[in-house]
């Protein structure tokens, strides 16, 4: 069955001019991208409250934009509702913040997408985001569900590739569909060999970020990237390394990161919870609760122990949300 659905090229298609700059409203997509993790209720509902403070969060932390929901957001153990409710409390805090607010469009097929990324335009989103429908058919599939959410709205189109989308498919993308105008790229394990590919073959036009746990982020700068997308637990240790980087100050950029890379061994350790436990100890989230069973060792007293120590040794370079004592009841504190 196509991942289009019927009907969804003709309302979708329409000519429109490329945009002139990756950016909307003011906030340019570039920089430190935190990829939001969704905090639940005790009774597993989604929790607006603690959603919204994690909004504040990133912006307190310096963070360029603010990511959700995709996969490390378990976006697919949430209900449509949820999408639609969580991404107008998302727009709604971001429109006074700093950050630019991406919402995640994709879906099973492009009519659900389109549906998301109206939505999003509609509430005021600074750019849309979407991975691949899985599994793609083909490229000539891949193209057409990117062409239809591309031309749904005016927004800036992020393409988040996976598996073995090639440099030349996303080259195609860039020159067919006016509104791609970045890729978090993920494709192959490791974008460093593709970030000069795709600035020289789209003209520097096509802006690259890339995600991984931002764990070559030295390296990707060097190459000229646009950006990247980290969790967001401790995403602000990303931006501090990035803004001093672009301002000249490359040696301290790198002894910051080097706080940041201690993570990524415990949060690949422990998923999605390890970076909910995380928020916890900074006293955004109130607890670790995930929907999403992956295969991560389960977070016991002595994970908790590990990530506490980890945590309390960098916290004096957190520029917001100090680690606590003992485990906050979710208010922020410094």
């Amino acid at each position: 069955m196509s991942i289009l659905g019927a009907g969804v090229l003709d309302a979708a298609f329409g000519t429109r001019a490329r945009p002139q700059s990756p950016q909307t409203g003011g906030k340019p997509l570039r920089g430190i991208f935190a990829i939001a993790q969704t905090p639940f209720t005790d009774s597993n509902q989604l929790d607006l409250d603690v959603l919204t403070r994690e909004v504040d969060f990133v912006d307190r932390g310096g963070v360029h934009g603010f990511v959700w929901p995709q996969l490390a957001s378990e976006y697919s153990t949430l209900s449509k509702s949820e999408r639609l409710a969580g991404a107008e409390a998302v727009l709604a805090k971001g429109k006074r913040l700093r950050p630019a607010i991406v919402i995640g469009v994709q879906g099973p097929d492009a009519r659900t997408a389109i549906e998301y990324a109206r939505h999003a335009e509609q509430h005021g989103a600074d750019a849309i985001i979407s991975l691949p429908p899985a599994p793609p058919d083909s490229d000539e599939e891949m193209l057409a569900y990117y062409t239809a959410v591309g031309k749904a709205t005016e927004l800036p189109l992020i393409v988040q590739t996976t598996r073995n989308m090639s440099v030349a498919l996303l080259v195609r993308m860039f020159k067919e569909i006016p509104t791609v105008r970045c890729v978090k790229d993920e494709a192959g394990g490791s974008p460093l060999g593709r970030i000069g590919q795709l600035r020289e073959q789209t003209s520097d036009q096509l802006k690259v970020f890339t995600g991984n746990h931002s764990r070559t982020l030295i390296d990707e700068m060097q190459r000229g990237s646009s950006g990247s997308m980290p969790s967001a637990a401790f995403a602000d240790l990303y931006a501090s390394a990035w803004d001093l980087w672009h301002a000249g100050w490359q040696k301290e950029a790198v002894d910051l990161f080097e706080k940041a890379v201690l993570f990524i061994p415990e949060m690949e350790a422990y998923g999605i919870a390890g970076s909910k436990y995380l928020f916890c100890l900074r006293g955004v989230f109130k607890n670790y609760a995930v929907r999403v069973k992956d295969s991560a060792a389960p977070l016991d007293a002595s994970a908790k122990k590990s990530l506490r120590d980890l945590a309390t040794f960098v916290n004096p370079y957190f520029k917001c949300c100090a680690v606590a004592s003992e485990l906050s009841e979710g208010a922020f504190h410094d």
